[in-house]
């Protein structure tokens, strides 16, 4: 008769082998870049797409850009990106549609932007080195920045109702033109967008 021990590692050597012959690798299928896809209900990139998308057309639209180039011999605006505020239940990275907006607006040839807070710390660091060991015919002084004429900032808000296993999220996202010099509001651009969820019930 063989020992207990000897029969509780043969079982147990039974039953990881056994696991590990379960085991395979995940499925992986590539998916173009504009295919819907939802699975958890949640904000995803479908949903930011959507977001830029009408944005960007209603932005291009409105009478500001029009009465901006009337005033100003028919230059383009220069605008820089503020805020834009995440204050949803979930974790958004707001950065994705608004970089679609800025790249979308930019091709356009309407509208130029200028580099964030956060990135012209870069660039104007480079701008020392440069007067440090650049020759004078290449490199960049300061005073030679062009300043913004619009601040573009925004919101995204969310309702959550739910109840069992169904739920209702409803997201708004709101972006704004504000102008530099005046304060004044001179876009708003709004997108909603509502989704119905509902889980599967746990069967035991």
């Amino acid at each position: 008769m063989k020992p207990y021990g000897t029969i509780l590692t043969t079982l147990l050597l039974s039953i990881f082998l056994m696991l590990a012959g379960c085991a395979t690798a995940p499925t992986v299928e590539r998916k173009e870049v504009d295919t819907t896809i939802d699975l958890s209900g949640r904000w995803n990139d479908a949903d930011s797409r959507m977001v830029s998308e009408e944005m960007i057309q209603d932005c291009l639209t409105r009478p500001w850009l029009e009465r901006f180039k009337i005033r100003h011999d028919g230059q383009i605006p220069t605008v820089i990106v503020g805020l834009v505020k995440n204050r949803s239940h979930e974790h958004i990275n707001v950065q994705t549609f608004v970089k679609d907006l800025e790249r979308a607006l930019i091709n356009s040839g309407q509208v130029q932007f200028v580099a964030s807070s956060g990135e012209r710390t870069g660039v104007r660091d480079e701008r020392k080195d440069q007067a440090m060991h650049a020759s004078e015919e290449t490199m960049k002084g300061p005073g030679q920045e062009i300043g913004a004429d619009y601040m573009l900032i925004g919101t995204l808000n969310t309702i959550r109702d739910d109840i069992g296993s169904k739920a209702v999220m409803y997201y708004q996202t709101n972006l704004e033109l504000v102008d530099m010099a005046t304060n004044i509001k001179v876009w708003i651009g709004e997108k909603k967008i509502k989704k119905y969820i509902k889980k599967p019930k746990v069967k035991w």
